[in-house]
C-alpha cells in the first residue's frame, strides 16, 4: 500500500539513499525524487534505484506530499528558509538530524506541517554506494512532536518508519538531545579521543578489542562537528561525567588500589551487561 505518492529526498547519502532504497523495496511511494550537491550521487542513486529522478535543484521538489531533509545538520537549518518557499504548503516534512532542538525550533517556522525525526541507524561510512534497504530493521526511530504537530501528519510518519522496520518513539526534541549526548554524542567524542591518545607508531599492533571500540571514530568529521556544536551544552555535561569517572579509574591506579579499581570495572560491566 503506497502511503505517498511523491516523495522528496534532500540529500542521498547513507541514510537518505537507505530511506529511498527501503521505500522503494516496499512499495510505499509512487515516486521519488532526490536532491544532491554532488551530480555523481545523484547519478548513482539513480542507477541502483533508489530514486526516479534527481537534481542539484530543490525545484524538483515541487508537488511532494513528503520531502525527508537527510542532509548535515547546518545545510538543513540553512536551506529550511529557501526549501520552505519550493514546498507545498499541504507537503509533510521531516528530517533525519542527529540533534533536535535547534532543528524543531527552526524549522516549525516554516513548515506547517513538520515532525522532526532521527533513525538510530547507520554507519561510520558515507554515501550512496553504502545504501541498504534493510539498514532500518529492527532499529529505533525517534520522533520528537510538538504542540504544533499535525495529529495526521504524525501518523503518517510513524506508518511509514514502522512499515522500514523501525520500532517508534516519541519523546521531546529537549528529551532527545540530552539522551543522545550521552549515548552517542559521548561516544563518539570518546572514540575520537581515544584514537588520538594512541601513538601512531603503536597502530600496527591494534587488533579486535581497539578497532571494536573505535569503529566510530571512522566516521564523517564535518557532520560531527556539527552534530557536537548543535549539542553543545549537553555534550559539554557528557564529557564533564566521562571526564569524572576517567579520573576515577586513575587516581584507583594511581593508588595501586585493587579493590576500588575492582569495584568501578565490576560496576560498569554488569551495566554493560544489562543492554
Amino acid at each position: 500500500m503506497k502511503l505517498f505518492n511523491k516523495i522528496a529526498i534532500i540529500g542521498v547519502g547513507l541514510i537518505g539513499g537507505s530511506i529511498a532504497l527501503a521505500l522503494k523495496k516496499r512499495g510505499l511511494v509512487e515516486k521519488i525524487v532526490g536532491v544532491a550537491r554532488h551530480k555523481k550521487s545523484l547519478l548513482l542513486a539513480k542507477k541502483i534505484g533508489a530514486i526516479d529522478e534527481g537534481s542539484q535543484s530543490i525545484n524538483i521538489i515541487k508537488g511532494s506530499d513528503l520531502i525527508i531533509l537527510a542532509a548535515p545538520i547546518n545545510t538543513i537549518l540553512k536551506t529550511a528558509q529557501k526549501i520552505s518557499k519550493v514546498a507545498s504548503p499541504k507537503a509533510i516534512v521531516s528530517d533525519v538530524g542527529s540533534t533536535k532542538e535547534l532543528i524543531v525550533s527552526r524549522l516549525e517556522k516554516f513548515f506547517p506541517n513538520f515532525i522532526g525525526g532521527h533513525p538510530l541507524a547507520g554507519s561510520e561510512k558515507k554515501g550512496i554506494i553504502n545504501a541498504h534497504p534493510e539498514i532500518f530493521k529492527g532499529s529505533l526511530c525517534i520522533l520528537t512532536p510538538t504542540k504544533l504537530t499535525d495529529s495526521k501528519a504524525l501518523n503518517k510518519i510513524k506508518a511509514l518508519w514502522h512499515q522500514l522496520g523501525a520500532k517508534v518513539i516519541l519523546i521531546s526534541a529537549h528529551d532527545h538531545d540530552e539522551i543522545l549526548s550521552f549515548i552517542s554524542h559521548l561516544a563518539h567524542a570518546a572514540a575520537f579521543s581515544l584514537v588520538k591518545s594512541v601513538p601512531d607508531k603503536f597502530l600496527e599492533f591494534a587488533s579486535t578489542g581497539f578497532k571494536d571500540t573505535t569503529r566510530i571514530a571512522a566516521s564523517e568529521s564535518e557532520i560531527w562537528s556539527d552534530i557536537l556544536l548543535s549539542n553543545q551544552k549537553n555534550v559539554l555535561k557528557a564529557i564533564t561525567l566521562f571526564q569524572a569517572n576517567l579520573l576515577k579509574i586513575k587516581t584507583a591506579i594511581q593508588k595501586n588500589n585493587k579493590r576500588q579499581l575492582s569495584s568501578i570495572l565490576n560496576s560498569a560491566r554488569k551495566k554493560r551487561q544489562s543492554i
